[in-house]
């Protein structure tokens, strides 16, 4: 990673962790805690998840998190499980819970040294051969994504899990926010070779 990438990945690093000094959605992190309990069987201690199958959430956006929790009760994204766990959630536990996740300090994995240049590459540079934009744009240099915009992190995240979800934004089956119709476009130019090399990538970038 050149000067520059360091250098606006720590800046970005830093403009996020501030502006969460005080919980953007009104989160109480102490009570969280005691709140996610349950989500631990799946999501691990902390949010840092051990099987692949199952997303980290350790230091996910506040934002993210409370999205998603409400398209899982809506039934906008489509879960069984999830809507099992979230359907006595009130809109205050599902603050609380991600408060909680967004203080806890996330694992990073690792990338595969075969895929990490192709991965790299459509991470920071995109594919403008089929239209593929940079991840990094809306998910910030070193993954941390945007809070504000609630555009989630992705560092340190399962490449089986990362792979998944592209797949399903690329077959149009993952819905529930606004941002699922733009990952949906975005994944639809994605090939098998791509999403495996940058979910891969994903797993290992900190």
């Amino acid at each position: 990673m050149n000067k520059f990438f360091s250098l606006t990945a720590a800046l970005a690093l830093g403009l996020s962790q501030s502006a969460f000094a005080g919980s953007l959605v009104g989160g109480d992190a102490d009570a969280g805690k005691a709140k996610a309990a349950t989500c631990t069987a799946c999501h691990g201690p902390g949010g840092n998840s051990t099987n692949p199958e199952w997303p980290r959430l350790a230091g996910q956006s506040e934002a993210y998190i409370v999205g998603q929790l409400q398209a899982f009760k809506s039934g906008a994204r489509a879960n069984p499980l999830m809507a099992g766990q979230v359907a006595a959630l009130s809109e205050q536990d599902m603050k609380d819970i991600a408060a909680y996740f967004f203080t806890q300090a996330p694992l990073t994995g690792a990338t595969s040294p075969d895929l990490a240049e192709a991965g790299e590459t459509l991470y920071r540079a995109g594919n403008t051969e089929n239209g593929v934009p940079a991840c990094m744009g809306c998910h910030g240099p070193a993954g941390a994504g945007n809070a504000a915009a609630a555009f989630p992190r992705l560092a340190g995240q399962h490449a089986d899990y990362a792979a998944a979800q592209l797949r399903t934004y690329r077959e149009g089956k993952r819905k529930g926010t606004d941002k699922s119709k733009m990952m949906s476009d975005v994944a639809a130019k994605l090939t098998d070779e791509e999403i495996a090399a940058v979910a891969s990538y994903l797993s290992g970038l900190h």
